[in-house]
């Protein structure tokens, strides 16, 4: 009884404590309330007593104009401090800029220099042999120094060539060698939000981006879009290249790789001549060199239009020896002299790789085949790969339909009329290699030590085809190369090679034309338009009037009875 009673007494103790304290706080509480309205009553009491020439007017007044300078000089240092902010940033901007021209570290030389070391995968799952850090020289590589080493100013320049011909390499290899001094690389993107920001890599430049000039309630500079960015760069660059010119007496040189990738439309070609109008104004002034890389030729008809001081390179495969000698030295890079293989073995999957010859001389080079194939651990197998490969991608894109739909009108149109151009390519082949044949056979020396690709102008190929719009698909494709002299080629001679074991087919011929007759069927139905009578009785009569020289005639009219 006792336990539970001192249970039931504990949290009543505690509770009446609470209260308790929390009475004697209450009572403090008031007591200072009391203490502060006596002494507020003493201070109001002394200042009734005032002297009435003493006024509280001064002090108000005082406090007023200490707030007013207060703001007065916090807008001044706001104001003064942005004016300084805003300087120093604008300054620190060229610096960067300036920087990414200096020698030294570049992003671009710094991925070229690791090769890869272990070897690549075939299409067979065979390790292939590491990459060869020796890089073949061109006849235009010293035309690419001197242009690295700020020696052509007063021009730009445009690089033409097929995918694989060996254009970057040759501007990596010159930037290498001056040590990226003066120069920067970019890549171009058919987003041209993604190009500015690789501009702005390139230049070192954020755009505005890293700036605090948002505090003083200035603009974003995004607004204008990713063409009004670009042009931003181009004027900081500009005053970059100036300031440079004066120090190191050369001008700046600024590399946009594969200006291919912009797209073939308004904006495109806008940016295209954006920049290209930047290369004419800095080559006149000789404070920077401007250098263009292309696989397609569309570029140039655009920038043809305002040229005045481009001057262009077209970039082919290389000679039948060059081909030769690259890929031996390439094989021996690759494998070691020890184990390479006999001249002859080269030089037939040489030939194989630029493909048919009659001679034992090599036909041209492809680069990018060179280098596979000096990588390969069967040459052979290599080959034929290389072969199916391109045979599939033009069966694949341009495969024959000889019974097609009307709803693929348009792809069957544009399949026959690539057959057309192809076979015609052939057939150059064929008779350029009929007449060397002949001149040995007649012991006669021929005019060329071997047979050269052959090359139809670019007019004839629009005759050819009935389509020049195909042309421009075709080279975007890499099934053709046009050069600045309008001549057109097949893009390598792989490409060739596959087209002659189509066109020789027996039932190629055919097929082709049984698509052209079903084209023009579907032509023909296109234009056909039926006529259809309403509300004829069976004996009602309709007559029909066939007038092809716009006289009445009475023989050409038809009655048609109902039914």
């Amino acid at each position: 009884m006792r336990s539970r009673t001192s249970i039931i007494q504990a949290p009543f103790r505690s509770l009446t404590k609470g209260l308790s304290s929390l009475q004697s706080g209450t009572e403090r509480t008031a007591q200072l309330a009391g203490n502060l309205k006596e002494v507020l009553s003493k201070e109001q009491t002394h200042s009734d007593f005032k002297p009435d020439s003493v006024s509280t007017s001064p002090r108000v007044w005082g406090g007023g104009v200490d707030a007013v300078i207060t703001a007065i000089t916090g807008v001044v240092v706001v104001f003064f401090g942005g004016i300084a902010y805003v300087s120093w940033y604008k300054a620190d901007v060229l610096d960067k800029i300036e920087e990414a021209f200096a020698p030294g570290y570049d992003p671009v030389l710094e991925l070229m220099s690791y090769p890869s070391q272990s070897g690549e995968f075939d299409e067979d799952g065979v390790r292939n042999y590491a990459l060869s850090t020796w890089q073949v020289k061109r006849k235009e590589q010293a035309i690419v120094d001197s242009i690295m080493q700020g020696k052509e100013a007063g021009h730009y320049f445009l690089f033409l060539g097929p995918n694989g011909s060996g254009k970057t390499t040759m501007i990596v290899d010159g930037m290498r060698k001056v040590n990226a001094d003066g120069v920067t690389i970019c890549d171009a993107h058919p987003d041209l939000e993604v190009f500015r920001l690789r501009l702005g890599k390139a230049l070192n430049y954020e755009y505005n981006e890293d700036s605090q000039t948002g505090l003083f309630q200035r603009r974003d500079p995004r607004e204008g879009g990713p063409r009004l960015d670009i042009e931003r760069a181009m004027n900081k660059l500009e005053k970059v290249a100036i300031r440079r010119a004066r120090k190191r007496g050369r001008p700046i040189v600024l590399v946009i790789n594969d200006i291919h990738l912009f797209n073939n439309d308004d904006d495109g070609r806008l940016l295209l001549q954006q920049l290209q109008q930047r290369a004419e104004n800095w080559a006149e002034s000789g404070i920077g060199t401007m250098v263009f890389c292309s696989d397609d030729f569309w570029p140039y008809s655009v920038m043809r239009q305002i040229a005045n001081r481009m001057q262009i390179f077209s970039v082919k495969d290389l000679e039948p020896v060059e081909a030769f000698q690259a890929l031996r030295k390439l094989r021996q890079e690759s494998i070691g002299k020890a184990d390479i293989e006999s001249d002859e073995i080269l030089a037939k999957a040489a030939k194989t790789s630029v493909l048919r010859v009659l001679t034992l001389h090599l036909a041209g080079g492809r680069l990018s085949h060179l280098n596979r194939l000096a990588r390969s651990r069967d040459i052979k197998n290599t080959l034929q790969n290389l072969k199916n490969n391109e045979k599939s991608w033009l069966l694949s894109n341009f495969g024959l339909i000889p019974n097609c739909d009307d709803d693929v009108e348009e792809e069957a149109k544009w399949a026959s009329c690539t057959w057309l151009l192809l076979r015609e390519f052939v057939r150059h082949r064929a008779e350029m290699e009929e007449k060397q044949a002949q001149s040995y056979i007649s012991g006669g020396k021929p005019s060329v030590d071997h047979v050269p690709a052959p090359r139809i102008p670019y007019y004839e190929c629009r005759r050819i085809m009935t389509r020049g719009d195909f042309l421009a698909r075709l080279d975007q494709m890499n099934i053709i190369s046009i050069d600045v002299h309008h001549q057109v080629q097949l893009d390598s001679m792989l490409t060739l090679e596959a087209a002659r074991e189509v066109v020789s087919q027996s039932d190629f011929e055919p097929m082709l034309q049984a698509v052209l007759a079903r084209v023009d069927e579907l032509e023909s139905l296109g234009r056909t338009r039926e006529l259809t009578f309403k509300d004829l009785k069976s004996s009602d009569r309709v007559q029909l009037v066939i007038d092809k020289t716009g006289q009445p005639d009475r023989n050409t009219s038809r009655m048609v009875q109902s039914p």
